[in-house]
């Protein structure tokens, strides 16, 4: 269970212009959008590795498509500053990144324990959790003061980044390294609300009639190559999300950036986001990553997968970013490392935005979690997110304390089986809810999750905004249930051999045949021991009901191409929660890009659109609660817990905070947790 494949930020979540009118062109003033002065000559890029991908697989007609920069857009004439201008218009906030924490650590009770006493705890109640935590949340001061900046954090994740191009970004160490090197205008803070980040924009604005947002940039931004950040980074990326090519696949982004008409730069620092509708989200559509465009500009016709050449072979390397750290190394599941960048805090000789925490992040993938556990132990890794098992038993004793502490809080993360509705054996709801049924929770929750972890009711959390007020009760285990669902669908042993079988139609030579076939299917899982374990269960479990569960151990990244390609039968997973409950329509809506078991319900289709264009807070609280009750009716997934977020971390570090997306800790530009003076 250590792999979790979380619902990515906005710029990363679940994004013109061969087609499209050439802005700043038909312009009938000097208050047009401005075209960006133009780039130099594109340099030729050699060919190169093929990123994994087979171009035996390719059509000729895929290699060979034409690359136009915005084709899926519709033609937009934008209108001058002077009508915008002229527009009714509501500020939003811009504050310093740590402020909004900053806020609410003011409204809390003092500490009870300075951090020297905290740290001599032990953390073996809800008592003890809450004087620890309290005592080392603190927000280092603001002048910096007590901060080791020389310091070298060593952090741990269970799989490597796939990709270091944020727009391919698909899982939760992707999204960690975009967080600390990757640029997008608007931000949200502990309680999920966003706010534009100070030491990124200058403004942000938007229309009263919910139609368009106006921000305005900072002047001192920079990329790592030293060339400006502007506005035209921001339109370009625009574009290229809204590319239609066989060969450009970008998992999740497109599905919120969809929902604008058109960005466009107006001079090099305003840039204005035309929304196709008001909705109760556009903050959304405006949160994706920037790539610089004077990079981008000049390698995409070339290859427009963005993996293929050999200058975006070594743009994978070697990212030019444009966020507090760079990448600086990287060796393929081992380890990555991020540097602080001069250039983020720094602007012509002078101090422009704080000064990032640490040195440097080194990043090591180390998917075993007991190696991971030793490494603390020893101090070769300063954080490390705990399960249940090393949390009860393995984290107690003085060689774990020497050297480090332990701290828990709430988090809306859920865990559960995926059915592929696509295969023959979970396409029929009963069928689903046979496997429910069937799984013994007891077990799961009291011996595998050791008691530390609640029975999950569906995919929202009971304590987040949106669950539902009539929610579902947690199912228990009724293998009698399970039998007869099972029964009623077809699934019955026809041969007295003891195991399920049913006439299915399936393809056979490009043809659709009828074939009786048995109950028979695959269950990937994460390599971890719990999450065999839970896999291993669920196969016990289905023994009981003359159903055949093959458990498949799966290492992170294969297990994520399989989910992303459909191409498995069951799977393990989990999602931590998106910053909005819009976010779900990318993993239930028909056809999204994370909907990996292929579910289809025009209801929750239309529920997601009305959510979305429903202003007033309670309203839109009980549209998805709708949308939680027909899920949890319809079960695409077996939903098993949801979990708390357990992390150890090093006696040196302070200023970690929760949020119910995790720790609060390398979001863009305030890497909220530091070293103590004195290092490690």
């Amino acid at each position: 269970m250590d792999a979790i494949l979380r619902l990515s930020r906005p710029l990363l979540a679940p994004w013109i212009c061969g087609l499209l009118l050439a802005l700043g062109v038909a312009a009938s003033s000097g208050c047009r959008p401005q075209p960006e002065p133009a780039a130099d000559a594109a340099e030729s890029a050699g060919e190169g590795d093929d990123g994994g991908e087979s171009a035996a697989t390719e059509s000729a007609e895929s290699e060979d498509a034409p690359w136009e920069l915005g084709n899926a857009l519709e033609p937009f004439d934008p209108p001058g500053m002077d009508q915008l201008d002229e527009a009714e218009w509501i500020s939003r906030p811009v504050v310093a990144s740590d402020q909004p924490l900053r806020l609410a650590k003011a409204a809390q009770p003092p500490p009870q324990l300075t951090a020297k006493e905290a740290l001599k705890l032990r953390n073996d109640s809800p008592e003890a959790n809450e004087k620890i935590l309290s005592a080392l949340s603190r927000l280092a001061p603001e002048d910096g003061s007590g901060v080791d900046f020389d310091a070298v954090i060593v952090r741990h994740v269970t799989g490597d980044i796939a990709t270091s191009n944020p727009l391919l970004a698909s899982s939760v160490t992707d999204a960690e390294l975009a967080d600390m090197t990757t640029f997008s205008p608007i931000a949200f803070d502990q309680d999920l609300q966003y706010f534009g980040p100070a030491e990124r924009i200058v403004s942000w604005e938007s229309s009263a009639d919910g139609t368009m947002d106006r921000i305005v940039l900072r002047d001192d931004l920079t990329w790592s190559d030293g060339k400006p950040l502007t506005a035209w980074d921001v339109e370009f990326t625009f574009k290229l999300i809204m590319t239609d090519h066989p060969l450009l696949v970008i998992p999740s982004i497109r599905s919120d950036v969809e929902q604008m008409k058109a960005v466009v730069a107006y001079d090099a620092r305003t840039v204005v986001f035309f929304h196709q509708e008001p909705s109760a989200i556009t903050y959304k559509n405006i949160s994706y990553p920037i790539l610089p465009k004077h990079i981008y500009e000049k390698t995409l016709p070339e290859d427009p997968s963005m993996k293929r050449s050999e200058a975006h072979s070594k743009l994978e390397d070697h990212p030019v970013s444009c966020g507090p750290y760079e990448l600086v190394s990287r060796k393929k599941n081992q380890e990555f490392v991020v540097r602080r960048r001069e250039g983020w805090y720094m602007h012509e000789g002078r101090q422009v935005r704080p000064k990032p925490h640490f040195a440097e992040v080194r990043v090591k993938v180390i998917e075993n979690l007991n190696t991971a556990l030793l490494a603390l132990r020893q101090g070769d890794i300063h954080s490390a997110e705990l399960r249940a098992e090393h949390w009860t038993s393995q984290t107690n004793d003085e060689r774990f304390y020497r050297l480090n502490t332990k701290v828990y809080g709430t988090e809306w993360t859920e865990f559960h089986f995926v059915w592929n509705q696509h295969t023959p054996y979970f396409s029929d709801p009963r069928v689903r809810w046979a496997m429910t049924y069937a799984f013994d929770y007891d077990e799961l929750l009291n011996v595998i999750c050791r008691g530390l972890y609640e029975q999950s009711v569906g995919n929202f959390h009971p304590k987040s905004w949106m669950f539902p007020k009539d929610g579902p009760a947690p199912v228990v285990q009724d293998i009698g249930r399970a039998r007869q669902l099972l029964d009623e669908a077809g699934w019955v042993d026809s041969d007295g051999d003891g195991f399920r079988d049913k006439e299915v139609e399936i393809e056979e030579g490009g043809k659709k045949v009828r074939r009786r076939i048995p109950f028979e299917f695959t269950l990937m899982t994460y390599t971890s021991e719990s999450g065999i374990q839970a896999a291993t269960l669920m196969k016990e479990c289905l023994d009981r009901i003359g159903v055949v569960c093959h458990v498949k151990p799966t290492e992170f990244s294969a297990m994520q191409e399989a989910n992303l390609e459909r191409k498995f039968d069951a799977s393990m997973g989990g999602w931590g929660t998106g910053t909005d409950p819009d976010m779900n329509k990318n993993i239930f809506g028909t056809g999204s890009t994370r909907n990996y078991g292929n579910y289809s319900n025009e209801r929750v289709d239309e529920l997601f659109v009305q959510g979305r264009m429903e202003f007033d807070p309670e309203k839109r609280a009980a549209i998805y609660g709708e949308i939680h009750k027909q899920l949890w009716e319809d079960q695409p997934y077996t939903w098993l817990f949801y979990r708390s977020g357990f992390f150890a971390f090093n006696k040196k570090l302070r200023g970690y905070n929760f949020s119910p997306r995790g720790p609060l800790s390398f979001s863009p530009g305030f890497d909220g947790i530091y070293a103590a003076d004195g290092g490690f």
